[in-house]
Parts: C-alpha cells; structure tokens; sequence
C-alpha cells in the first residue's frame, strides 16, 4: 500500500525524523491559506501522488510569493503529471503539498528496503541525492553503500554511522545523520513498511539534516494490525478493479492488456499470463481467486473482469487442489447469466470434481469454448480475440 508524501512525513515525525513544515491543500485558496500560515519568503508547490519523477513532470514548483503560490497551484491542481512511474495515462493531481522552502547545501540518499538476496532488511544511501536509486545503480554502483541489518539486534549506530562518513556527510553534522536513519529504521520496523526511500536527504545551511522527500510504502499483509496506516488510504490513486477485487480478498492486478484471466494460485496465473503472451495475446489482469473460493467470490471475481472495457475475451484456467471445479462452473455461470456474457469464454478445468464442473458448464446453455489443457485453452482465446 502506498500513502503521499505529507502522509509519510507525519509517520517519520512521530519517530523524530526532521521534515520541513508543510500543509496539505486540496484548492487554489487552501494553497494560498496555507502558505500565509508557514511565513517563509519561499515555499515549494509539490504535486501529491502516488508516483515518483514528479519534478521533472512539472509538479513541483518553488514560490517567492503568494500569487506565485496561486498562480502554481492553479496550473498544478487538475493536471494529469506524466512520469516514468505512471506510465503513458498518467495521474490526476487533486492535493498538494505547501511546504517551506529549504536552504539545500547538499542532496543524499538513504533508503530503507527489504534485500530479497539475503532475506534482511538493508539500509542504502548515497551521496547521489535527487537521482532517481535505479539511475545511480546503473551509472555508478560503486556509490551505493549498503549496511544489511541483523534482525536480532537491529541497526546499530556503528552500522549508521559508517554510512554517514561512506556518503560524505560533513563531519559535524555525522551525529545529527545518525539519529535521522536510527529514526527512519524504527519508523520502518514499526510501521511493517516494504520501502522507506528519502530522496533526497538533505543537509541545509542552519546545519540540520531533513528529509526533502518521502516515499513510505507498506507491507499489505500486516495491515490487519495498521489501522492508523490504512486510514491514509487515498483510494481516488487506486484502480477501481483493484478496489473492488480487495473487498472479496482477491489478488487482482489490472493490465494493459485484451485477455481476462481467472485462475487459481499465484504461480498458475503467472504461468496463465505467460503462455497467452507465449501463443501472441496480451492478459489484461492478474487474478488470483485462491484455493478457497466459494461461488460468491468467483462470482465477483468474474464480475470484476468483465467490467474492464479492454476485455474482449475471457481465460478461466483452474488446476483444483483445495479449489473444486463444480465451485469455480457455478461462480462462472452465475456471473455470465447476471452480467449477459457477451465475449468469447474459454475455460479449462482441471482436478476435483472435474466431471462435475463440465458437466455444470455444458448444460448451462452459455457460449462457453472447453479447454483440454493450459497451452490448448491459451491459442483457443488469443485466436477468439484476434
């Protein structure tokens, strides 16, 4: 799950990690209210959402005054910002971010993850603050420095401080480096975060050290027990489908691509989304319905797909284990009889209750094109699509 920037800069002050002062505005006035508020002869105009690369998209903008603020807010509010992370359709801007302005000596990164080569929690930084991780990786390795933290004992203050002197933090403010990435480890232990990626941090001409930027994402697993992070849920950045898919606790992903798919476990609909891009289509959804699916939620997971205007034809492709067959046919019928399925249906059926579930589909009366494999059923929808 990801949250906005001011949402994650809230988190990290409740752990002592220093951010400027900011007000979230979701109007041209309320962005003008919130500048007169912070009293700074310069405040900086961000674009919130759910996507990095926004100063170059042309969502970040610094003000020397308030009609500067209003005049930047009006042309950022309602602006669909391009960028390498939102791919060609882009997001809508509708809050923004008032922040003070910062007297920036020095631009560093420091990022917490979690390294799935040694199965620990790492933190990295560098001295190439304000550059997109992936960029440094690729230009200069080198200058990334890693410490992996020992789950037992958590990050130590030798381990920080290493990176601090390793990124060429100015000697006197190495202490001040030290507390903010102690209080970024803690914040992201805490929190059940995935990432906590501050780019850039930067140490500014009073001699502080603050995040600039903040990235929080979270572990969706552990928010059963994250209610004061699943309230900062800001649906309106979410796809609709994927919404609606997490109300029956199905594992969907919207694609860009003409084929639904409806499977069971993660490994098969990976596998399923292969062999249709194998045979030359194009899956336009990841869905897992998982082992224990009853009729209503193969019922809503069909719903789901067909309510993607791309879809033009539909892959159901069930190995059943713990998952019945007879159970996935019912979901199926019922959801094409509710809806009037009107695209091409391939399904291959698989495992328990197998005969059952064909015979269900058969006398259903319902244009559906059986499967006698995964490889026959793949070139049966790509060649109905096409």
């Amino acid at each position: 799950m990801n949250i906005h920037e001011y949402q994650g800069k809230e988190v990290l002050k409740q752990y002592g990690v220093a951010v400027p002062e900011g007000k979230v505005a979701f109007s041209v006035d309320e962005a003008v209210e919130a500048a007169q508020a912070l009293g700074t002869p310069v405040v900086v105009v961000k674009a919130q959402i759910h996507a990095g690369g926004r100063g170059k998209a042309g969502g970040v903008k610094v003000a020397k005054n308030l009609d500067e603020v209003r005049a930047y807010a009006g042309e950022i509010l309602g602006k669909v910002l391009v960028t390498h992370q939102t791919g060609p359709e882009g997001k809508e801007v509708k809050r923004l971010l008032i922040e003070q302005g910062c007297d920036i000596k020095k631009e560093y990164y420091v990022g917490v993850v979690i390294d799935r080569g040694t199965g620990r929690v790492t933190m990295m930084a560098s001295e190439e603050g304000g550059t997109e991780i992936e960029e440094v990786a690729a230009h200069s390795p080198e200058k990334i420095i890693k410490e992996v933290v020992d789950p037992a004992i958590g990050l130590q203050v030798f381990q920080a401080r290493k990176l601090a002197y390793a990124i060429n933090i100015p000697n006197e403010l190495v202490n001040k480096a030290v507390k903010f990435m102690m209080a970024l480890y803690t914040a992201f232990v805490d929190k059940d975060c995935s990432i906590a990626e501050i780019n850039p941090l930067v140490v500014t001409g009073d001699g502080n050290v603050m995040a600039l930027d903040a990235k929080l994402n979270f572990d969706s697993n552990a928010l059963y027990r994250r209610k004061d992070i699943v309230a900062l849920r800001d649906l309106e950045e979410e796809d609709a489908k994927e919404i609606e898919a997490s109300k029956y606790d199905l594992s969907y992903i919207a694609l860009e691509g003409n084929i639904g798919c409806m499977v069971n476990g993660a490994g098969l609909a990976m596998a399923t989304m292969d062999i249709i891009k194998y045979y030359g289509g194009d899956p336009a959804n990841f869905l897992d319905v998982g082992g224990g699916a009853t009729k209503e939620k193969v019922t809503e997971a069909f719903k789901i797909i067909l309510s993607d205007e791309n879809v033009k034809g539909i892959f159901v492709n069930i190995f059943g284990g713990i998952m019945r067959c007879d159970v996935i046919a019912d979901g199926v019928i019922a959801a094409a009889k509710e809806l009037g399925l009107d695209r091409p249906l391939v399904v291959r059926l698989e495992g328990t209750n197998v005969e059952l579930g064909k015979k269900m589909l058969n006398e259903s009366g319902l244009n559906i094109v059986a499967a006698d494999s995964m490889a026959d059923g793949a070139q049966k929808i790509v060649n109905l699509v096409k």
